[in-house]
């Protein structure tokens, strides 16, 4: 009998309790699209099959098998502080004896907006959602109710979840796949979305002066941190703030990655520009499925029921998520040092990886990358001549000796607080033994 049924008391619903991750991934792959729901967690572009993780705590993770890894994931982004915070989980579980869902208003979304709004100066309202993905699919929404146009600017290779107008040279997955395009999304879903270069402020220039008067926002993650980890050359998001500003567009920060780990106040902190718009997810519901958008409160108030711009959900403001999310973000704005000793780590762990090899190692604050190439990565087209073989061959090692990182060249490394210097020692022998 796994912990997993133990946990959740579903012992006597299951028969998969001795199953190995290949026995689950089988029987996955006959009710789910590949085994899976969600298309990188399939392994395929490293060739082995995914593990099937029973259970967490601090910086390990434990798969059907009961191996140990020491995890670079963290769930994608959330688990700043490592699995099973203390305070996160008593939240979880004392709210959720009141009840696991009420489509009511309830006191702590109230609780964690004011949290989030007295703390960020560019968020003067916010309005909570389920993901990532409809958190940037209803800003952009509100961008252009509030314009009044109907097109918009995004960046090749920013992955910003997937609707249909933002699957177009996508990163992550999509990225993983080799099909930065997306089958089922149609010509007339994109035509008002226009690709710009990273990095690259003369792209972004000729769009506006193409599209006079038309552009509703510039849309963006400040940090690549979906086409492996490409961080803004000095004067890029400061460039894009004066174009938005002088053709009167919005600009979107889509920090549901960067959002309360570069900082609290998220890149846009930490790089000192504004946006007028930004989405959140992940570390802001501290594990739980939750997403938020927000920003300037004239623009804000587009948003129904104050406006015309219309956007619901039956979840949204789900009290358990907002209970995980309050309890990470107090912990996070209370002890603001957090930032700098896990970005310590992470700067050690890049400065001795680049001892170790020559391809290029990029970090910032939490977030870190192996690019398996020689060439410095500032877009892109220059993410995509990554050695894809050399990383399958590095991650297999990797896997294989009890670390777990993202099966993607694409994707970034994601340090915790409660990823230890030991981890860290161990984590870079392996990268000795495959770099030798």
């Amino acid at each position: 009998m796994s912990k997993l049924d133990l946990a959740t008391g579903l012992d006597g619903l299951t028969d998969f309790h001795d199953k190995t991750s290949e026995d689950l991934f089988n029987e996955a792959k006959k009710y789910m699209p590949g085994g899976v729901n969600s298309p990188v967690r399939a392994f395929n572009s490293v060739g082995l099959t995914p593990r099937f993780i029973e259970r967490a705590d601090g910086s390990k993770v434990y798969d059907a098998e009961g191996k140990e890894y020491i995890d670079y994931v963290g769930s994608w982004g959330p688990m700043l502080l490592g699995h099973n915070n203390p305070k996160v989980l008593e939240a979880v579980k004392k709210t959720a004896e009141f009840g696991l869902s009420f489509g009511a208003c309830n006191h702590l979304e109230v609780v964690l907006a004011k949290l989030i709004c007295d703390n960020i100066p560019h968020v003067e309202m916010i309005r909570m959602v389920n993901s990532g993905t409809e958190a940037v699919m209803s800003c952009i929404r509100a961008a252009r109710g509030f314009t009044g146009r109907s097109k918009i600017v995004k960046f090749e290779g920013c992955y910003h979840g997937h609707s249909d107008a933002l699957l177009v040279k996508a990163g992550s997955g999509a990225m993983t796949f080799g099909e930065p395009d997306s089958g089922g999304v149609t010509k007339g879903a994109v035509e008002d979305t226009l690709l710009a270069k990273y990095n690259n402020l003369e792209s972004v220039k000729e769009l506006f002066d193409k599209n006079k008067g038309e552009i509703a926002c510039v849309i963006l993650e400040p940090v690549a941190a979906n086409m492996g980890l490409v961080l803004p050359e000095e004067g890029f998001l400061e460039g894009l703030r004066k174009i938005c500003d002088e053709h009167d567009s919005l600009l979107i920060f889509d920090e549901v990655i960067t959002g309360f780990r570069l900082a609290f106040g998220g890149a846009a902190e930490y790089f000192g520009v504004s946006p007028d718009l930004v989405t959140y997810g992940k570390i802001i519901g501290g594990g739980m499925p939750v997403g938020a958008y927000g920003g300037r409160r004239d623009v804000m108030s587009c948003v129904s029921p104050l406006g015309k711009v219309y956007q619901a959900g039956t979840l949204s403001g789900n009290p358990i998520a907002m209970a995980a999310g309050i309890a990470m973000l107090t912990q996070l704005l209370e002890n603001q040092h957090i930032y700098e000793e896990i970005g310590q780590k992470c700067s050690y762990f890049v400065d001795e990886m680049r001892k170790i090899t020559d391809f290029q190692v990029v970090g910032i604050g939490s977030l870190a990358c192996v690019f398996h190439q020689n060439k410095p990565v500032r877009n892109y087209e220059d993410a995509s001549k990554s050695d894809t073989e050399s990383f399958k061959r590095a991650f297999k090692i990797l896997i294989d000796r009890g670390i777990y990182m993202a099966p993607s060249q694409f994707e970034s490394i994601f340090f915790s607080s409660a990823i230890t210097e030991e981890d860290i020692s161990r984590t870079l022998n392996v990268f000795r033994e495959i770099f030798k």
